[in-house]
């Protein structure tokens, strides 16, 4: 089975982030999308610190389809360097990490979704 990790991603606004989540589990580069709205992020950019109210995006997906995850999101999103960071899945239900697999996986056909 595949390696699964989480990929994360912040979004400026709700319109955003749902236009990434749909294109991501619409493309198969993710099987799901969780949208947590009310995040604060504090960060340096640009010599300065800087405060922004986002909605992060936490997307499963597996590590062979995760190049292809952060590079749409770089398509998509807004900024001029968005965050795309990836952890591995140490644990998890075994059914759900075989679920994720299946659903990024290449078309029956196999042909790239």
């Amino acid at each position: 089975m595949p390696q699964v990790v989480l990929a994360f991603c912040t979004c400026p606004d709700a319109a955003t982030a749902s236009r990434i989540a749909d294109a991501l589990v619409g493309e198969r580069l993710a099987a799901c999308v969780s949208v947590l709205p009310g995040v604060q992020s504090v960060y340096r950019w640009q010599g300065g610190i800087e405060r922004a109210d986002e909605v992060q995006l936490l997307a499963k997906t597996t590590a062979t389809r995760m190049p292809a995850l952060a590079e749409r999101i770089v398509a998509l999103h807004p900024y001029e360097l968005p965050e795309v960071v990836a952890v591995e899945a140490a644990a998890g239900l075994p059914a759900y990490l075989e679920w994720i697999s299946a659903q990024v996986a290449p078309n029956p056909g196999g042909q790239e979704p």
